[in-house]
């Protein structure tokens, strides 16, 4: 039986990767419908908007985000003047340092950028720690050379067994009190 399973997984496989020819059925297209009648033509008014070229583009533009809550800080300010662009941006880094990106472009150096990182923690110098040592007491306390007396007596042993508990229940029913006694 796992065999028929195998070897219809292995078909289906097989014709979905494209080895097995399996064509597809058509069936016979219901009758046409001859329909006459008379032509209509439409008339529609194409608008081509086209836009006028600037051969000197000039822009500035500047934007910031401060979230507190998610800890998101970066900010981007970004000038053109023709071919030429100037900007700046800056992150926050997952590693908790600032990255700031200057970069430049123009026709004939390119695109250009430099890349400073400095921490948010700025380092503090930490004055030198002056260790002193206390003097060390260089005796041990007194131990004690003797031993406390052992008694060479036994506890009485009572020769006697006391009584198991005993339970009492009221009803069949789980025991709301129990009473013991010996």
């Amino acid at each position: 039986m796992a065999f028929k399973f195998v070897f219809a997984l292995a078909f289906v496989a097989a014709a979905s990767a494209g080895y097995a020819p399996i064509h597809p059925v058509y069936h016979a297209a219901p009758a046409a419908v001859a329909v006459h009648a008379a032509p209509v033509a439409v008339a529609q008014k194409v608008v081509v908007k086209s836009e006028e070229y600037d051969p000197h583009p000039q822009y500035k533009f500047s934007y910031g985000v401060d979230d507190k809550l998610t800890g998101d800080s970066k900010s981007q300010v970004e000038e053109r003047d023709g071919d030429v662009v100037h900007g700046e941006y800056s992150l926050i880094d997952a590693d908790g340092y600032k990255r700031t990106v200057q970069y430049t472009s123009d026709p004939v150096n390119g695109f250009n950028a430099v890349v400073n990182r400095e921490p948010l923690v700025k380092a503090v110098a930490v004055a030198p720690v002056v260790k002193t040592v206390a003097p060390v007491a260089h005796y041990a306390a007194p131990v004690a050379h003797y031993a406390a007396p052992v008694a060479h007596y036994a506890a009485p042993v009572a020769h006697y067994a006391a009584p198991a508990p005993v339970a009492h229940y009221t009803s069949y029913a789980a025991p709301s009190v129990v009473k013991y006694h010996h």
